[in-house]
């Protein structure tokens, strides 16, 4: 009898464990995902990330989002944020935080080394767009056209940077209109053309393509080099009419989380995330610009739980990174 008593009370405290683990393996977690602000394209990415978490998790990861101020108060408010903060910023700026650099100088923290990659997401990419009217097809055909800016954007300092770094400041007429008219402008005929930075395919892009005719300036790779950006391809057939890759820049943006995120979240947000994509992508095409060769723009770490989906799924990755 005693041995039988023994037997059922380490049978029960088996089941009672498995029990457990269930409840465990199928618990809710909860992630804030920190982007952009509301309206944005990057907002809505947050967005379409939310739905595909749950999507692809059956209900066991559920992402709030938080609309972001700008990618440096999202790396700031790592200081005071725990294991259930994900966030977006250029990889760039992670790297300023953890140095106590630039817009980071008397700020650091310890907080920022803990500052740990998940996975990339579309990159902000650099268009200029010229309508089929004003002729220009390569930058030296800019001079003594109207070009359209915007204002304070990040398109908008890195268009006025380009133009100076090919000889073009003084010689082209900047409009002053917001970057929200610019598709109307450019079918009245009051612009030649315009510069936007978002990720590809642009909506205000596609919009101009399909209505005005566009070409798309491409860059030489001497002029990529000038830059100092990382160069991206946007591939023939993006855009109506377009018939050829596009050679330009970017400013690779990715979800980041800190060590204080348990490797198993960090495994099953990474792992949901590239399940998903193709998904994502069909609604929204952003996302197919998306693929594993963007994780050579992570110069920091990747999370542990991050590390693992890499290795089960064949990615290979720089030494630095793990």
């Amino acid at each position: 009898m005693k041995h039988i008593k023994t037997w059922v009370k380490a049978g029960a405290l088996g089941a009672a464990i498995v029990a457990g683990m269930a409840v465990q393996a199928g618990a809710e977690t909860r992630i804030t995902y920190k982007s952009a602000k509301a309206g944005t394209s990057y907002y809505q990415m947050g967005v379409q990330l939310a739905e595909a978490m749950k999507a692809g998790t059956d209900g066991n990861v559920i992402v709030t989002l938080e609309e972001g101020q700008g990618s440096v108060q999202n790396v700031m408010e790592v200081r005071a944020r725990g294991g259930d903060y994900v966030f977006t910023t250029p990889p760039a700026l992670v790297g300023l935080a953890q140095g106590g650099k630039a817009m980071f100088k008397d700020k650091g923290d310890p907080a920022f080394d803990e500052i740990r990659a998940l996975f990339p997401i579309p990159s902000l990419t650099m268009h200029f767009v010229m309508s089929d009217a004003s002729g220009v097809t390569d930058f030296a055909g800019m001079e003594g056209k109207t070009i359209l800016l915007g204002k304070g954007s990040f398109g908008a300092r890195e268009g006025e940077k380009y133009l100076g770094l090919f000889g073009l400041e003084g010689k082209v007429k900047i409009a002053d209109a917001e970057l929200s008219n610019a598709v109307n402008a450019l079918k009245n005929g009051q612009i030649d053309g315009f510069v936007t930075a978002g990720s590809y395919p642009a909506p205000n892009v596609i919009e101009a393509a399909a209505s005005t005719g566009v070409t798309v300036l491409s860059l030489s790779p001497e002029q990529v080099a000038e830059t100092k950006r990382t160069e991206l391809v946007i591939p023939a057939g993006t855009y109506a009419g377009q018939e050829t890759d596009i050679t330009t820049t970017s400013l690779p943006v990715v979800a980041y989380t800190t060590t204080k995120m348990d490797d198993d979240t960090a495994y099953a947000l990474t792992k949901t995330f590239w399940e998903e994509k193709a998904k994502m992508g069909e609604s929204a095409p952003w996302w197919n610009g998306v693929s594993p060769a963007m994780l050579d723009n992570i110069n920091g770490k990747i999370h542990p739980g991050a590390l693992r989906y890499y290795e089960e799924a064949g990615i290979a990755l720089s030494d630095a990174q793990k």
